[in-house]
């Protein structure tokens, strides 16, 4: 079996000498893609270098991040293939043919890429090389089409070169167009004429020796046909800051720029933790913040989130879309060892310790705690309103709200008349579940990178986007806020 690369989880809480503001979400339901057509000659076409950070969304896909026409419907690229293993194609393999042995499976961790090509090399292993997170990856897969290393002073005829289209995001127009990559880019830089090593993105300092972390690159020399895309520009997220031409944006908004990044990463949906009973599966969009359930009246969709949570106050948002009247669901917190295979009678399964808001389409909405009723006769949620979650983990209370006011007369930021309280000394996760009884639901989950329009207000620490203005003392759900509270 092969194995399992841990993501760089820790780069986005530690301290560090330069932030990244901005990454793009690229959503694989959308075909989102940028695309570009060199019309220079390239400074080289036997020395190259991509650099980029990358969050995955959907696991187990085909999804194409950095491809170049290289004509009779052949590429360059670069991608997670569905088995989760990064591939390296040249010329589809027949020029090169890097595929890793390990997998990379963890959505809730930033990767760093660095793909460096220098054919003049004597040593065919020196002429491609990859390195993740500041690390040359050197084990590669011998079966299938085998290890293939370009000859020396092998000419790349797509990568960066004159008149072959290059794109980001998914296949080029050449290719399989659904082959479309999920989740997020950051820092996305070509160098061309120059073969870099990682030090030239990224670092380990003195003050955390084993974390990689980003660098400014805006001071490298990209070469003639080289570019940087930072993503700071919502109405062009295909800008090169490096000044060339800008990338052609295919089916992305201004809410695709996102604040979840390699230095402040932030909660979202979690593929690996989730439960579907009856045969029939949830899913996933849009950076895995927007879940949809199974959809009917013989299946059970419950998912957790991929922070968990042992201290401190936090906040987060869920808009209610895409359902049909009468649709229940449920929303609030699971234990770290809550049994997600439970049956839950319609409710999250009932195994401890978990508290949750559960909605109901008739007059009997509540809150809950470990199976049981607490609250009672609660504000039902209609299609398109936002509940609101306020998790204090201090004082063991549980706040949910709809449309801005705080269910049974809560006041948060006072600590009074919590609808239900939660376990001292218990990991929680943020959870949710429909009821297994009635039609497809969607929840769009904000933790404060949202992907939905409307949402301008920050926590205290200046960190999130959401609808309503969190309680005071209660915080985003992103790594900077976990590196502060200590939650």
């Amino acid at each position: 079996m092969p194995l399992i690369l841990p993501g760089n989880v820790a780069t986005a809480t530690a301290s560090t000498t330069y932030e990244v503001a901005n990454s793009c979400r690229f959503n694989d339901g959308d075909s989102a893609r940028l695309r570009l057509t060199p019309g220079s000659a390239a400074t080289s076409s036997r020395k190259m270098t991509a650099s980029f950070w990358c969050k995955r969304g959907s696991l187990g896909i085909t999804g194409r991040i950095f491809n170049a026409d290289t004509g009779s419907n052949q590429r360059d690229s670069l991608f997670f293939n569905s088995d989760d293993n990064l591939w390296l194609y040249i010329n589809n393999g027949g020029d090169g043919n890097l595929k890793t042995t390990r997998v990379f499976r963890d959505p809730s961790a930033w990767y760093h890429i660095v793909l460096t090509i220098d054919t003049t090399q004597s040593t065919n292993t020196n002429r491609v090389k990859l390195y993740i997170n500041g690390t040359q990856e050197t084990s590669f897969q011998t079966g299938g089409d085998g290890i293939v290393y370009p000859d020396q002073n092998y000419d790349i005829i797509g990568f960066g070169q004159n008149g072959k289209e290059q794109t980001i995001g998914a296949d080029t127009s050449g290719g399989n167009d659904d082959n479309e990559f999920d989740g997020y880019l950051a820092e996305f830089v070509f160098i061309d004429g120059l073969a870099l090593a990682p030090t030239s993105f990224g670092e380990f300092d003195e003050d955390s020796p084993r974390i990689w972390k980003p660098i400014d690159v805006s001071g490298l020399t990209f070469g003639t046909n080289g570019f940087y895309l930072d993503f700071e520009a919502s109405d062009n997220l295909g800008n090169d800051a490096n000044g060339g031409t800008d990338w052609t944006e295919t089916n992305l908004a201004a809410t695709d720029q996102t604040t979840d990044t390699c230095t402040n990463n932030f909660c979202t949906c979690n593929p690996l933790d989730q439960t579907n009973t009856g045969g029939s599966s949830a899913t996933m969009a849009e950076g895995n913040l927007k879940w949809t359930s199974a959809g009917n009246t013989t299946s059970q969709s419950y998912m957790r989130a991929t922070f968990g949570l042992t201290a401190g106050k936090w906040y987060w948002e869920a808009k209610m879309s895409d359902s049909n009247s009468g649709v229940g669901f449920n929303i609030g917190v699971a234990g770290s060892d809550a049994n997600m295979n439970a049956g839950g009678s319609g409710n999250m399964p009932d195994s401890d310790p978990n508290t949750l808001f559960k909605n109901s389409a008739s007059t009997n909405s509540a809150t809950r705690k470990d199976g049981s009723d607490v609250t009672t006769n609660l504000t039902t949620v209609a299609e398109n309103q936002i509940v609101q979650i306020a998790l204090d983990l201090d004082n063991q209370k549980f706040y949910a709200g709809v449309q801005g006011t705080w269910l049974n007369s809560a006041d948060p930021a006072t600590g009074s008349n919590a609808p239900a309280t939660v376990d001292a000394n218990t990991t929680y996760l943020p959870a949710w579940s429909d009821n297994g009884y009635t039609d497809q639901i969607t929840l769009e989950l904000n933790f404060g990178n949202p992907s939905f329009t409307g949402t301008d207000k920050s926590d205290g620490n200046g960190y999130g986007s959401f609808e309503y203005e969190p309680p005071s003392g209660f915080l985003a759900l992103c790594t900077k806020n976990l590196g502060s509270d200590g939650g």
